[in-house]
């Protein structure tokens, strides 16, 4: 007998595929995540949990105009009813509707702590009370009158609705947030001013208007903690128009003098989501590690506003530049992104434009007042039926008085001697006798009329699509005219309705001023070995060891400049590579070789190297004679690959690289050939061959040197002495570029360099 036949016989045995039962698990699990959890209704703008806890204030009574209950109390509602999940995550949902500085127009009215922008956690919600704003009240704006569906609750015993009435663009005016399976959205808040402009603009004027023509109303987001958004008009309406995107936004900043030159600068605004505290603590741990070398301290003085002081390390720091470095390292700048991943009808995730996400409550409320002018139509109906019974009581009251006293079966018989319905009859018995006075016939004919015409106006509102836009497009006006950008007297801005948010360009700052505010400015001297090792000590200095090069090295060159200088460095094969001077190896030692920190092909060698210098141009020239105008701009390489300039093959290889001073060129070549020609000559380019600048029979180029008509040329010998030919002398050496010249002048160096 095995061991199998001990065993006792399983109730429900089966073999299960463990790849599909994972896959149909995790796909309900996905499933359930987006669209309880992650992402909100397009049509509400909620996700159940804030549709829930809205749902149970209303039930509370908790309206704009009653007292406050305590937050636990509500808490507890919304797990025992309707949301069977932790606390604490509920109260935190319920924390965030009540905060100015997360909601732009906040849901939930608080008493007490609710938090700060300094990132501090609420006051328990047993200290807390809460009920709802007008904009809370806008979104169960009809909720009794069948505007919406409702659903069974978790536990079958209640109802919840499926989707809030919604008289408020709730998913663009406060935006959302949220990681799903697979899936994430990002909505930012806008001003529902300019959505109900645009909204507006949809109706009335043109329904397939693009997120382009929308963004003149829809400008951009609008923070809750306003701030400077810097992000081009192409941008914003490119993000509008696929429904991702970014929007770059900064703090918002002034100077404030403080005398004598001196200046302090006071950040009023931060970016929206960033915590004020934590943010003080990054940029004073960049302080301390010596990163901010234009910022002196750092502290916060705010109160109920906020006021952060940066105080400059001199008066004579650029302030727009010390704020452009600060933008770059803090979170005093940052890009809140934008994914408008929505469930379109509560149910299907999808990635919407602008307009399509107006659209969708745009349509939800048209649903909204369809279902509620039926639901009116069916009370009017009702009503119009008891009042056509009471009418007919009125006119037979004797008669009905004797019914009601006499027969044993009243509502039968009232029912047959005038033609009632159930209704009528039911209503006639149910009469107050004070009803029964003189004037009451009057008033319930005049009630009659009313109803009859108002009923008249609702089917004729059914009957047409053009009325109910017509209808919507009214209550949007309302809606406008209840968040205006200023108050009524034109200047003041709106406390809830004004833009917070300014759209500004970014300033002009130089890119090359704020990097090296990254960098404390000291003096270096650059050497270069023959072998191609370089190191730069501090200070400037002529005296240079033989003992700081290696065996059988030697200098090659070395130039004086500073830590915040860029270096350009040409090499045998045409490409420039570009050095920073604050990240060149220091005196000590012999330094480090330069194809450690550019990559410098095999088999080629270093020709020049020299500080740049914005707006300086040079002539390149190849050892074949052939070169071009280029400017240093032209030369910056961003990689460490370098950025070809002057186009050689070999054995030619490039050889010279010559400040451009001047409106003459002097050229002469390995031959002792000498040749003058007019700058205007050569041609300006960013990379190529170049043109011929001197024709040689064999040889190459020697040197090459710019220089002004009226000061002549000049040159040194190898004894140092300068001489100078003036252009008169000079008359022999002129002619066109790429001709072959002539033997230079007496007392010209015999090495054919102009230094000698």
């Amino acid at each position: 007998m095995s061991d199998t036949d001990t065993l006792p016989p399983a109730d429900d045995q089966r073999v299960v595929d463990l790849k599909q039962a994972l896959e149909e698990r995790y796909l309900s699990y996905a499933l359930s995540t987006i669209t309880q959890r992650a992402l909100p209704d397009a049509r509400d703008g909620l996700k159940p949990v804030h549709r829930r806890i809205i749902h149970a204030m209303r039930l509370l009574k908790l309206d704009p105009g009653q007292g406050y209950k305590k937050s636990a109390r509500i808490v507890g509602d919304v797990i025992g009813k309707f949301h069977p999940h932790g606390d604490q995550s509920i109260y935190d949902a319920l924390v965030r509707l009540a905060q100015d500085f997360a909601l732009r127009y906040p849901l939930v009215d608080g008493q007490g702590n609710f938090g700060n922008i300094d990132g501090d956690n609420a006051a328990a919600m047993r200290y807390t009370e809460s009920r709802m704003t007008d904009v809370a009240m806008r979104l169960l704006e009809g909720i009794t009158e069948d505007a919406i569906d409702f659903k069974a609750t978790y536990d079958g015993e209640d109802e919840e609705p499926v989707v809030l009435p919604s008289n408020f663009p709730n998913l663009l005016a406060n935006g959302s947030t949220g990681i799903a399976v697979g899936m994430a959205t990002s909505v930012p808040p806008h001003n529902v001013y300019e959505l109900c402009e645009a909204a507006l603009h949809l109706i009335n004027v043109n329904p397939d208007a693009s997120a382009e023509e929308l963004t003149q109303f829809v400008k951009g987001p609008d923070f809750p903690t306003g701030g400077i958004m810097v992000e081009s008009a192409a941008s914003i309406a490119r993000s509008y128009a696929t429904g991702r995107g970014s929007f770059r936004l900064r703090a918002k900043w002034e100077i404030e003098e403080t005398g004598r030159g001196s200046y302090l600068i006071v950040v009023t605004e931060i970016p929206y989501g960033i915590q004020k505290s934590r943010l003080v603590e990054k940029i004073a741990e960049q302080l301390l590690a010596k990163k901010l070398p234009l910022l002196k301290d750092v502290r916060d003085e705010s109160s109920d506003d906020i006021r952060l002081v940066l105080e400059p390390r001199a008066r004579t720091v650029d302030a727009v530049i010390l704020m452009e470095q600060l933008f770059k390292v803090s979170d005093l700048e940052t890009r809140f992104p934008l994914n408008l991943n929505v469930l379109d009808k509560g149910a299907v995730p999808k990635v919407m434009s602008l307009p399509q996400a107006l659209k969708a409550w745009l349509e939800h409320r048209k649903e909204v007042l369809v279902r509620r002018s039926n639901h009116r139509l069916g009370q009017i109906a009702h009503r119009l039926e008891v009042l056509g019974g009471y009418i007919i009581a009125y006119l037979n009251l004797d008669e009905v008085i004797r019914i009601i006293r006499e027969e044993d079966d009243a509502k039968a018989s009232l029912m047959s001697t005038f033609e009632l319905s159930d209704v009528q009859a039911e209503a006639i018995l149910n009469m107050r006798l004070r009803s029964l006075r003189k004037l009451e016939e009057i008033e319930l004919r005049k009630e009659h009329e009313n109803l009859t015409k108002e009923q008249g106006q609702l089917e004729a509102l059914l009957a047409s699509e053009k009325r109910q836009w017509s209808n919507i497009s009214k209550q949007v006006e309302a809606l406008k005219a209840a968040y205006p950008l200023l108050e009524a007297d034109g200047t003041t801005p709106h406390a809830l309705g004004a833009r917070r948010t300014i759209l500004k360009d970014a300033p002009n700052a130089d890119l090359s001023e704020v990097t090296e505010a990254f960098i404390e400015r000291e003096p270096i001297t650059v050497i270069l070995s023959e072998k191609g090792w370089i190191r730069a000590p501090k200070g400037h200095t002529d005296d240079i060891d033989d003992k700081g090069f290696k065996a059988g090295d030697r200098l090659k060159l070395s130039i004086k400049c500073e830590t915040t200088d860029k270096l350009l460095m040409l090499t045998t094969g045409g490409k420039v590579y570009t050095l920073a001077g604050d990240k060149l190896p220091g005196g000590r030692g012999q330094g480090e070789p330069v194809r450690i920190m550019v990559d410098i092909e095999e088999g080629q060698d270093i020709v020049d190297i020299f500080v740049y210098r914005a707006g300086q141009k040079r002539i390149v020239a190849s050892t074949a004679g052939y070169g071009f105008i280029i400017g240093e701009d032209d030369m910056i390489a961003n990689t460490r690959k370098g950025k070809q300039v002057l186009n050689v093959a070999a054995p030619i290889e490039a050889a010279l690289l010559v400040p451009v001073v001047g409106d003459r060129v002097a050229i002469i070549g390995q031959n002792r050939k000498l040749l003058v020609f007019p700058l205007s000559q050569l041609a300006e380019m960013s990379r190529g061959k170049g043109v011929r600048l001197q024709r040689y029979k064999d040889g190459g180029v020697s040197d090459i040197k710019t220089f002004y008509a009226a000061d002549g040329l000049t040159w040194t010998d190898s004894s140092g002495r300068t001489f100078t030919k003036p252009m008169e002398e000079l008359t022999a050496w002129i002619a066109d570029r790429a001709t072959a010249g002539r033997q230079p002048p007496n007392g010209f160096p015999r090495n054919n360099r102009f230094t000698g």
